[in-house]
């Protein structure tokens, strides 16, 4: 079935969103005096399902980033005071890494901002969907 007119329309308008969320939210983190990508390892670490913390693994992974540039990340996340490492009970070469409460009122802050955009931005975003998912 060929793509329709629509649909690269409805494609492209939510690219474009998407892109103006994503400039949104590098302002909103830099106006805190973080990275987008800085801003995301907070929100990574937060968001992560049953846990508090969680490995630089695991944040590479939920970054899409190697272990590598992680551990980098992670290492300029704790020079800041926003994160702090603690070894694991179970395994002591593991290593967990969880927000610290600074890295916790920074990112209550901006997820409060970015909860408003979405809630502004989503509607568009649904009727876009709609659009392409038709």
């Amino acid at each position: 079935m060929p793509v329709t007119q629509a649909e690269y329309a409805a494609l492209a308008n939510f690219r474009y969103a998407i892109r103006q969320f994503l400039r949104f939210s590098e302002e909103a983190a830099s106006q805190l005096g973080l990275t987008a990508q800085q801003h995301q390892a907070l929100l990574a670490i937060r968001g992560f399902p049953q846990r508090d913390a969680l490995t630089v693994g695991e944040l590479a992974e939920r970054l899409q980033v190697r272990h590598h540039s992680a551990v980098g990340l992670v290492n300029r996340l704790e020079k800041q005071g926003l994160v702090m490492r603690r070894p694991s009970p179970a395994d002591r070469r593991q290593v967990y890494v969880a927000l610290s409460a600074r890295g916790a009122d920074m990112l209550e802050h901006l997820t409060a901002a970015h909860r408003a955009e979405v809630r502004r931005i989503g509607p568009q975003l649904r009727a876009l969907l709609k659009v392409v998912g038709e």
